[in-house]
């Protein structure tokens, strides 16, 4: 679907709903790990290059154990690559519906953000001559002199 105007909302009551589902998610996955930079640096690494490797070497591990140590887990292999596959099924539709919601995001987000500009050209121009609006003028105008400054520090470091 192309992007148009985004209308939509979510009530408390959805975003309840939609966390408590997530919640649901996270405990239906118990052993999910989270790994330092430098575990992630040193695992090997299985990606979509890998995958007929991984499923061929579990066929041919179950097809010939008189050949692997007796301490070589077979079963341990199925479960690990049974596992492998299933969470690459569930982490590719939360991959899209992760870039839905981030598209979705920077859709709404230019939408308010150019809305707002709108709002602070009006302000501005309405502040020299409607007493009370100097006030909301400079406080909109106070994101735009942090950027101010932040440009002229990045020139005159150079």
């Amino acid at each position: 679907m192309s992007y148009q105007n985004i209308t939509g909302s979510l009530s408390a009551q959805d975003i309840q709903e939609i966390k408590a589902a997530l919640q649901k998610i996270q405990q239906k996955l118990p052993f999910l790990v989270t790994l330092s930079t430098e575990e992630r640096r040193k695992l090997v690494k299985m990606g979509d290059k890998s995958l007929a490797f991984v499923s061929n070497s579990v066929t041919a591990a179950q097809s010939n154990r008189e050949i692997l140590p007796a301490t070589f887990d077979v079963e341990e292999l199925v479960r690990d690559y049974q596992l492998a596959t299933a969470l690459t099924e569930l982490l590719i539709s939360m991959q899209q519906l992760t870039e839905q919601v981030d598209d979705t995001l920077m859709a709404v987000g230019s939408e308010v953000m150019t809305s707002s500009l709108t709002v602070y050209d009006y302000v501005k121009t309405a502040s020299k001559k409607t007493p009370g609006l100097k006030t909301v003028a400079e406080q909109l105008g106070e994101r735009f002199k942090a950027i101010g400054r932040s440009k002229s520090a990045k020139i005159s470091v150079s």
